[in-house]
């Protein structure tokens, strides 16, 4: 199976917004926040994820100063194990070195090893515990990577 990988486009906020709200029933983010991510081009970065045209995955980083935020990654449970979420985060690690981040942080539900897995392969480390974040009472882990000085992971 082969995926590519592209900027977010207006166009594609209705349909992302169907796929929060399947991955991330709980939690998933109004329609609304999208767009105002989308209208925030000098902080924000978001891509989409697609085989043969059909969006299964996106990812969005926040970068301001030196510090990034990965604000979500989502990939349809039938596509994971493909590689598209570790290509996703890769491409917004690199976006975030590009605009001259040397910090990545991110949350993530301390109830899902695989997302916890893939993270900790790229080189992030847990730093905190934010109980009760999600609305479901799940805590999160807080986890940071230091980016190298060429703007790549170590």
């Amino acid at each position: 199976m082969s995926f590519s990988l592209r900027s977010l486009a207006f166009e594609d906020i209705e349909t992302i917004g169907r796929l929060e709200n399947e991955l991330f029933p709980t939690d998933a983010w109004p329609l609304e926040m999208f767009y105002t991510e989308f209208f925030q081009p000098d902080t924000r970065r978001y891509i989409v994820a697609e085989v043969d045209g059909e969006a299964v995955g996106y990812a969005g980083v926040m970068v301001i100063d030196t510090t990034a935020d990965i604000q979500t990654i989502g990939v349809l449970p039938r596509f994971e194990g493909q590689g598209i979420g570790r290509a996703m985060l890769t491409e917004l690690l690199d976006e975030a070195g590009r605009r001259g981040a040397d910090t990545v942080m991110l949350e993530v539900r301390a109830d899902n090893p695989r997302a916890q897995e893939l993270y900790t392969r790229f080189g992030f480390v847990k730093i905190h515990t934010r109980k009760r974040y999600y609305r479901d009472g799940v805590d999160a882990w807080v986890m940071r990577l230091v980016l190298t000085a060429d703007g790549g992971t170590p």
